[in-house]
């Protein structure tokens, strides 16, 4: 916050002793700063865009062990590969928007444990995420939530 502060009232003293050096100066800056924020939101677009051709669907398999109950299927639809997938898991009633997984810091971590090229698939038994108390893993339904991937060429 000190620098901040500092970094302002000097900019305001050399504005105010050279005001056509420190205009163009920070007329630069201010340019340099809209093309890397411009430069950030195309990249973010950009993977947004990728995360969105992902298909992961979730669902109790009864082939898969007893400890890891939940097939997970993934095939990447994107046009780059699949470096990274992380995501975490929501329970949810039938037609019902209340999630009832229980997130703890303890709570399984999902991801894809190796890279995924354009048009492959990859699917893998995975344990439950723990649910609230008086539910039972048969009557839900399972959806991935909050996607954090990272694309390469």
């Amino acid at each position: 916050m000190l620098i901040g502060a500092l970094l302002t009232f000097t900019w305001l003293v050399l504005l105010v002793r050279y005001p056509s050096r420190a205009l163009a100066i920070s007329l630069a800056a201010l340019v340099g700063l809209a093309l890397l924020a411009l430069a950030v939101l195309w990249q973010d677009s950009r993977e947004q865009r990728r995360l969105e051709h992902l298909e992961l669907s979730l669902a109790l398999d009864a082939s898969c062990p007893a400890d890891l109950p939940l097939r997970a299927r993934l095939r990447n639809g994107s046009d780059a590969v699949l470096h990274e997938l992380r995501w975490q898991v929501g329970a949810y009633q039938p037609g019902d928007s209340i999630n009832l997984a229980a997130l703890h810091y303890d709570s399984p971590h999902y991801r894809v444990p190796q890279a995924l090229l354009p048009g492959s698939g990859w699917q893998e038994c995975l344990p439950l995420p723990p649910l609230r108390p008086g539910y039972r893993a048969s009557s839900l339904e399972f959806r991935a939530e909050q996607l954090r991937g990272r694309f390469g060429e």
